[in-house]
């Protein structure tokens, strides 16, 4: 069995009346002048945001608490993007979360069709770059290409179908967190450790697919960043992903039994994918 498809989201294969609650977790650092442009495009039915700030010497956090009052406002504890999403996945109190970045690059009017492909009965919505209906402004051929094979690597290392390996725009159910075993502790450390960089989408990627999650792919188009400068390294951060890629096939991370998940799940809506991928998986065996 395939275990990741690419769809086009557009309605929920349930008629459950409970509408999951959305929390959208972004990490900033010094982007005071693009949340206004991503808070403008955010669904107005999402149940909270979540900043994740690295300490930004810039207006970041005042800007977010005037665009939207009620904004969680949380301060990572060491550095990189890896740890800022560790933090924010410990403050949410939603059923869904929606990994999205602060630059501009990620629309938020795509979260609908990421929300809609969970509760079809995906444990991860995985948005591609480079399917039928995504694409990118902002990626190089030099990215692009490493990204490929990157991308192959991950399928014949893992046992998946990705498409586009390095790419940051996921969301997924609440109750999915522990197979992730990320660590927002600081330990008495300040400095990064390994995980915290870009690395993280490799990370949750791979130990998706060890934990056998339920992946589908989210056709996302990807925008050029607003304003400032991206802290990406093509070479330094491919060779991290590199390297995750490698830790990740040998260590045990992510193996944890999904059905321990799902079974300490108390959500209704969390409840209700869980009964609704066992029905997939059951329709997979049946017409295998």
């Amino acid at each position: 069995m395939r275990r990741n498809t690419v769809v086009e989201t557009k309605a929920s294969r349930t008629n459950d009346t409970h509408t999951p609650k959305v929390s959208v977790v972004v990490p900033t650092y010094n982007e005071a002048k693009n949340l206004p442009h991503v808070f403008s495009l955010m669904p107005d039915d999402v149940h909270e945001i979540i900043v994740v700030d690295g300490r930004s010497v810039d207006d970041t956090i005042e800007v977010a608490k005037s665009l939207r009052p009620d904004v969680k406002i949380v301060l990572q504890n060491r550095l990189g993007k890896g740890n800022a999403m560790a933090c924010g996945f410990e403050a949410v109190t939603g059923d869904i979360i929606v990994m999205l970045d602060a630059d501009g690059s990620a629309d938020p009017r795509e979260i609908p069709l990421y929300v809609a492909a969970l509760t079809a009965g995906a444990d991860f919505a995985k948005g591609t770059r480079f399917a039928n209906g995504g694409g990118s402004s902002d990626i190089t051929r030099v990215r692009a290409w490493g990204n490929r094979w990157l991308n192959r690597s991950a399928n014949v290392l893992f046992g998946t179908s990705y498409t586009d390996l390095c790419y940051g725009y996921n969301a997924f159910w609440a109750h999915c967190l522990p197979v992730l075993e990320l660590n927002a502790s600081d330990n008495g450390q300040t400095e990064r450790t390994w995980g915290d960089g870009f690395e993280i989408e490799t990370l949750i990627n791979t130990r998706v697919a060890k934990g056998k999650l339920r992946i589908v792919e989210v056709p996302s188009f990807e925008y050029e960043r607003l304003h400032g400068t991206s802290n990406l390294n093509t070479w330094r951060d491919g060779m991290r992903v590199l390297r995750a890629l490698v830790i990740e096939r040998l260590n045990s991370k992510g193996k944890l039994d999904r059905d321990r998940s799902l079974q300490a799940t108390t959500t209704p809506a969390a409840r209700l994918v869980a009964t609704t991928v066992a029905d997939l998986e059951t329709a997979d065996a049946q017409s295998a």
